[in-house]
């Protein structure tokens, strides 16, 4: 399984930014404009919690208390959906994954390199105002200010260091403006992509 996703040469796009950033708004504007197929972390811990199985069961017990799900869970949803969308997809956009160097380095050992990594920074104020906003109509567990805070802490603390790890193909756009203005600086970073990649074949 591992060595199809090696062998394909599709570029991966690690999506970073904290919760409320916009990662998603961005990733289906990609999905349209490219092909990519977008992968959210999130959504796929979601729809294990919403399966029923034992394994959601436990998840939801985890995202509740606003902790990280364990690793070989996220590594294992995330890789069984990239074999599955491998025919049809142009390259793949692994949104909110990693969080954390050891996440970085385990999906490039088992399931492929990463191509590029683009970081959407936002002041904390603004996640957390974007969140409790959504959270009046998403319903979503995590949607709190206790939750949000321990979320954003979470994320500083172990993302800085992947975009370290990552510094020479990451890629940080201010998330502070329009959609249609960050997209602007996505597409330019995905054009100069597109172009290595053909150079390259």
């Amino acid at each position: 399984m591992t060595d199809i996703l090696k062998k394909s040469n599709l570029p991966v796009i690690f999506v970073l930014g904290g919760p409320g950033s916009g990662k998603g708004t961005q990733c289906e504007r990609i999905v349209q404009k490219y092909g990519y197929t977008h992968l959210s972390s999130g959504d796929l811990l979601r729809a294990e919690v919403q399966s029923g199985s034992d394994l959601g069961k436990e998840l939801n017990a985890t995202m509740e208390k606003g902790e990280l799900v364990p690793l070989e869970t996220v590594l294992r949803l995330i890789r069984e959906a990239m074999v599955q969308a491998l025919g049809s997809s142009k390259g793949f956009l692994i949104d909110g994954y990693p969080r954390e160097v050891d996440q970085a380095l385990k999906f490039e050992e088992q399931v492929a390199a990463c191509t590029l990594v683009l970081y959407f920074e936002l002041p904390d104020a603004v996640m957390t105002e974007r969140l409790l906003k959504r959270g009046e109509t998403s319903g979503r567990v995590d949607d709190n200010a206790d939750t949000i805070r321990k979320r954003l802490m979470t994320f500083h603390q172990l993302s800085q260091p992947v975009m370290c790890h990552y510094e020479k193909r990451c890629r940080t756009i201010n998330a502070e403006r329009t959609v249609d203005d960050i997209f602007q600086d996505v597409c330019k970073e995905l054009d100069v992509l597109a172009a290595q990649c053909k150079a390259a074949e």
